[in-house]
């Protein structure tokens, strides 16, 4: 494997497009000696979000527990707040909750090319809790949502960007949102 040229995927989710930060999260690879070989704005469908997410129990399971951890940290009551206790249905909520924010408004979705780009992303974006995210990273820097204003409100948390985790998951990606259409540019940029 070329190192130098990891593919990773990246989507702008709707507040990122709707904080008109899509030029500055760009800007925030390109100055990393990233490159972007495939950029696009489109409004997704339920059935495109539906299928980006996993639909298996485990990990709808583990959404319902990050949410339950949330409200055993701020001491909230989610049968109160959810009529249940239960980790796979509060998964499922989360999940519904993923699907309308996704489709919301347009995203913009890109593959990133470059050393260990698939690791380099991710620390360029921060953690995926806002909160929890360092200054200097685009989601530390531009967005201050949590996990508990957005359950209270019976919504996803906003955080900007969703990037691949390993690179099987960005191939994976890649695939499902630019299919086999010859959408991925190779070119030297100035620098190489």
């Amino acid at each position: 494997m070329d190192f130098k040229k990891e593919k990773t995927y990246v989507m702008i989710k709707p507040d990122g497009v709707k904080k008109g930060l899509i030029g500055e999260i760009i800007r925030r690879f390109e100055q990393r000696d990233l490159k972007v070989v495939a950029l696009e704005m489109f409004m997704p469908t339920v059935e495109q979000i539906h299928d980006h997410y996993p639909k298996d129990e485990a990990w709808i399971s583990r959404l319902g527990q990050k949410t339950l951890a949330t409200y055993a940290k701020y001491g909230i009551d989610p049968n109160k707040e959810l009529g249940t206790d239960n980790d796979l249905k509060i998964g499922q909520m989360v999940r519904k909750w993923l699907i309308e924010y996704m489709t919301s408004a347009p995203l913009v979705r890109m593959v990133v090319e470059g050393v260990h780009s698939v690791d380099m992303v991710r620390k360029i974006c921060g953690a995926t809790i806002p909160g929890m995210a360092d200054m200097g990273t685009i989601r530390g820097d531009y967005s201050a949502d949590s996990p508990s204003v957005a359950n209270s409100e019976k919504r996803a948390v906003m955080n900007l960007v969703h990037a691949s985790e390993t690179p099987q998951e960005a191939e994976h990606e890649i695939k499902h949102w630019f299919g086999d259409r010859e959408v991925i540019f190779d070119y030297k940029r100035f620098v190489e």
